[in-house]
């Protein structure tokens, strides 16, 4: 099932996202030198740790996710944020890093035969979507199992099939560095609990954006239920576990929902990153780690859709979804003041009306191999916020009976 809602092509974007740059070299300009020599990637109101937004009223007042973020589709523009750039465990959600990285290197119809070997690296406690040896299975259907059950067993056929873990995972990070998600560290290609393993709801945003400009991924998170093979003739189905697609659990779908990626682990908590067109207009929503259980990441990101919809129009920007290096897209490495800001420290209170300074700095040729030699090397010794990824490698995922999303 392809997507029926629109998203604009990503040609249509580049004078809007041409005007943002420009926009972007004012107010760096004339920052303090401060602001000036601690560039954030996005813009440097992203890094406050305070609710970020400008001109637009009524935010949902019971928030709990410690992050979250909206944006528009096609400008970039970010509408509102809070703690944008903050590490926590990304659960399933790293899986749209992996589709970005991995999606375009195979046909649909391409068929594989799965050997024990494929299968031997699954974490224990992993959600599965049911692959076997000794069954034949298309790409197409592995990418299935990859976005609506979120089968770790799926991506790692497709990781085998990419040339092992190893290198579907250098990849990954190679991806996220031309994204410019520098808040990414990837251990494993399916989001499992691994010390270390951190995003951030701007790059998990990035990620949607990304992937949401190629067909097949937008109809594989667009998906309901699929048939699933079982050996020889026999199929099983498969439902999408993101409830805002399928209302399953008591939650009412979500009028114009694209999808994309939910996520869940005993160590993550919660997380989901939401794509919904309406009236033309397509809103990214990511929130990552809301208190409440359940339910609790759907409704949030519902509501932070609704405001969107109904303010965004009002907001003024308080930052950029940055374009792709490969796809010219400016350079700008966090410093380490940057990063240390983005982690949690003090900020201005929310609302602020005064003028972002965007630390958006020129890229040249070599901007690729700075980002991998220097920028990303340092972030790697970065301290990680909170303690979610703190807990023993390999730690087990719940596969509760509400029907929460694993790893």
């Amino acid at each position: 099932m392809r997507d029926s809602s629109p998203v604009p092509p990503r040609a249509a974007q580049l004078s809007r996202r041409a005007v943002l740059g420009l926009a972007a070299a004012v107010p760096l300009a004339a920052a303090s030198p401060a602001s000036a020599a601690t560039p954030v990637i996005g813009g440097e109101r992203l890094a406050r740790a305070d609710v970020q937004v400008r001109g637009a009223a009524g935010l949902p007042k019971r928030l709990t996710a410690r992050s979250w973020l909206v944006a528009d589709h096609q400008s970039g523009e970010v509408l509102a944020s809070y703690h944008a750039h903050t590490h926590l465990a990304p659960a399933s959600t790293l899986k749209m890093l992996f589709a970005d990285t991995v999606l375009k290197n195979f046909e649909r119809t391409e068929r594989h035969r799965v050997t024990d070997a494929d299968l031997a690296d699954i974490p224990a406690g992993s959600s599965m979507v049911g692959v076997k040896p000794g069954i034949t299975y298309t790409v197409e259907q592995l990418w299935l199992g990859v976005f609506l059950r979120s089968g770790n067993d799926a991506v790692h056929v497709l990781s085998h099939m990419n040339g092992g873990l190893a290198r579907t995972i250098a990849q990954m990070q190679a991806k996220a560095q031309d994204l410019q998600a520098l808040d990414t560290h990837v251990v494993s290609p399916d989001g499992f609990d691994h010390k270390g393993q951190v995003s951030s709801a701007y790059d998990l945003t990035l990620f949607a954006r990304h992937g949401l400009a190629d067909a097949d991924f937008r109809a594989y998170c667009h998906t309901k239920t699929a048939n699933f093979p079982a050996g020889g003739k026999k199929t099983f189905q498969i439902q999408n576990t993101d409830r805002l697609l399928t209302g399953a659990w008591g939650v009412p779908t979500y009028d114009g929902l694209i999808g994309v990626k939910n996520g869940y682990t005993s160590n993550a908590g919660n997380t989901f990153t939401g794509a919904a067109t309406r009236g033309g207009r397509t809103l990214l929503v990511t929130v990552m780690h809301p208190k409440s259980g359940g339910s609790g990441v759907y409704e949030e990101t519902a509501a932070l859709l609704d405001w969107g919809f109904k303010e965004g129009a009002k907001a003024r920007s308080v930052g950029a979804l940055v374009d792709p290096l490969s796809e010219g897209g400016a350079s700008a490495a966090p410093t380490r003041k940057a990063a240390k800001a983005a982690a949690g420290a003090p900020g201005t209170a929310a609302g602020d009306g005064g003028s972002s300074s965007w630390g958006l700095v020129g890229g040249a040729g070599g901007a690729v191999a700075l980002l991998a030699g220097g920028a990303y090397a340092w972030r790697r010794r970065r301290r990680v916020v909170g303690d979610e990824i703190e807990a023993p490698e390999g730690r087990r995922e719940r596969q509760d009976g509400q029907g929460r999303h694993q790893g």
